[in-house]
């Protein structure tokens, strides 16, 4: 499989993955503690937002860490997994080497290319999901089943 085609399949899984984090959180979303859970999942869906306007050079819209209701994380998911696809879709393998050229939140100049900056994306996300997941169990819950394996045995990307 191509690279490029590897990453658009990554970023399938990470839209799943988030959709399938914000409905296992949903049904305990009042429970004790579950609060830090959605701020985690705002944040993940702010720095995916944050990362694409970078590359795009657009103006940041969203703080790094929102204080985002459940409503508002499932527009995010939507909007972001389509955002994702169409900035993937047109993308060739010898782009991914172009570098973006941004500041990161305390205002230093720095620049990546592409391919450093999805593969962060989609680190950087996994990361989060699970964290949530710890939290979720430390609730006395079940987390989301988001393992990429899961995902490609069900067809599900």
């Amino acid at each position: 499989m191509e690279l490029l085609d590897s990453l658009r399949r990554q970023f399938r899984y990470d839209a799943w993955a988030n959709r399938e984090v914000l409905a296992a959180l949903k049904p305990i979303a009042n429970e004790k503690d579950m609060s830090r859970s959605r701020q985690l999942l705002a944040h993940i869906l702010a720095a995916e937002r944050l990362w694409l306007e970078r590359i795009r050079k657009q103006p940041q819209s969203l703080p790094v860490w929102p204080d985002l209701t459940f409503d508002q994380c499932d527009a995010q998911t939507s909007a972001l997994a389509s955002q994702w696809n169409e900035f993937l879709a047109p993308l060739t393998s010898a782009q991914l080497g172009d570098q973006a050229n941004y500041k990161n939140s305390k205002g230093e100049p720095w620049s990546s290319t592409i391919h450093d900056i999805l593969t962060h994306v989609l680190l950087h996300s996994a990361y989060h999901r699970g964290q949530i997941a710890s939290q979720v169990r430390a609730g006395g819950n079940t987390p989301a089943y988001t393992d990429f394996i899961h995902a490609v045995r069900q067809g599900l990307i």
